[in-house]
């Protein structure tokens, strides 16, 4: 065969194919131009940051073609209405925590987190194989809304709290700052909690509005300043053991997206999700050094707050499921999933972290 022949003939035909796709492909792209509200202020970088990095990711996978600008909580909307925003279809879309809307409806709750739920790899296993992203979006449905995971914490922290918490008894008549699902159990044991949004908390634990206060973790907290004034940190967050970020999107809207567009949003903040949890897993750490060096006192919970926790959730459920179908039929779901998935781990991580722990205490590692 005629080596150079053969070139110029197939690459002829290349640029002939080239040029037939080329219409197909830019009808499949219209431009848009969407708006993301934000839950969060752009101090936060890093859940803040997950909104703009879903919009940089559709960008740049477009070409410029789709583009969305995120707005900081309250710039457009408060950062607690904001998917109710996009239900009403006055924003495109949001970024936001789909537990914020629990007093709505707290199946809402499950698609963040839940009091004593999953941690991040379970709810990742759960949500992306188990079902649970279909069984949210049919509930999200009725609010006009179709979400995806775009963001994780992993485990949060406790608090921080003015003075110190020794049993359940230092609960009772405690204003707390608590988002989400989490107060409504808490509430049983004499907590009362308040749901504020990040950008006020620390003014209102400033000014003695609310005894102690819980975010997310050392980075976030720090930045917020609330070790300033409340020096107890507790720990672990039981609430939300491993909680998710969701950008959601009006129903009418996504549904008008070209199918390469749909796929985009989806790749989008999966990619997100994993990136939102190793920048918090890079830089906790350092912000937990900082904060010990500037006198943070750091605390568990007394088994007793933790024992009396676990069963005023079960209790809550209980009582949820018994009048809630939507709410029933997605707990029912992770209940199943998270026996095996707590069996299996410990055969895995936690003999593990728990050895590697040790050799850590050691000064080993």
């Amino acid at each position: 065969m005629d080596r150079r022949k053969f070139i110029r003939s197939t690459g002829a035909a290349t640029v002939a194919t080239a040029a037939l796709a080329a219409p197909a492909i830019a009808q499949s792209m219209p431009e848009l131009k969407w708006r993301m509200t934000s839950s969060f202020p752009k101090a936060l970088d890093t859940i803040y940051g997950g909104g703009e990095t879903v919009a940089r990711y559709i960008r740049e996978a477009t070409d410029g073609k789709f583009q969305i600008q995120v707005f900081a909580a309250g710039e457009i909307v408060p950062g607690l209405e904001a998917a109710n925003a996009v239900g009403s279809g006055s924003v495109e879309m949001c970024h936001t925590c789909s537990y914020y809307y629990w007093g709505k409806d707290p199946t809402f709750a499950l698609g963040t987190a839940v009091p004593f739920g999953l941690n991040s790899r379970q709810q990742n296993a759960w949500m992306y194989y188990g079902g649970a992203i279909d069984l949210m979006n049919e509930f999200y449905a009725t609010h006009n809304l179709v979400g995806f995971p775009a963001g994780n914490t992993g485990a949060q922290m406790g608090g921080w709290f003015r003075n110190e918490i020794k049993s359940v008894a230092d609960l009772q008549g405690l204003k707390f700052r608590m988002g989400g699902f989490g107060g409504k159990v808490f509430s049983k044991l004499g907590v009362v909690p308040q749901q504020i949004a990040g950008g006020e908390i620390y003014q209102a634990l400033e000014k003695g509005t609310i005894d102690a206060a819980e975010w997310v973790g050392p980075y976030d907290d720090e930045k917020l300043g609330f070790y300033k004034v409340a020096p107890n940190y507790y720990y672990p967050g039981w609430w939300e053991g491993g909680a998710y970020l969701h950008t959601m999107i009006n129903k009418a809207k996504w549904e008008e997206l070209p199918p390469v567009y749909q796929s985009l949003v989806k790749t989008a903040c999966q990619a997100v999700t994993a990136d939102v949890q190793a920048k918090y897993d890079y830089v906790n750490p350092q912000a937990l050094k900082r904060l010990a060096a500037a006198g943070t006192k750091f605390h568990p919970f007394p088994a007793d707050v933790m024992e009396a926790s676990f069963k005023a959730a079960n209790e809550t459920y209980a009582d949820i499921t018994a009048s809630n179908a939507a709410f029933k039929k997605i707990y029912d779901s992770m209940v199943a999933y998270r026996a095996d998935a707590f069996l299996w781990e410990q055969f895995t991580d936690y003999t593990f972290d728990a050895f590697m722990m040790g050799q850590q205490r050691k000064k080993a590692l």
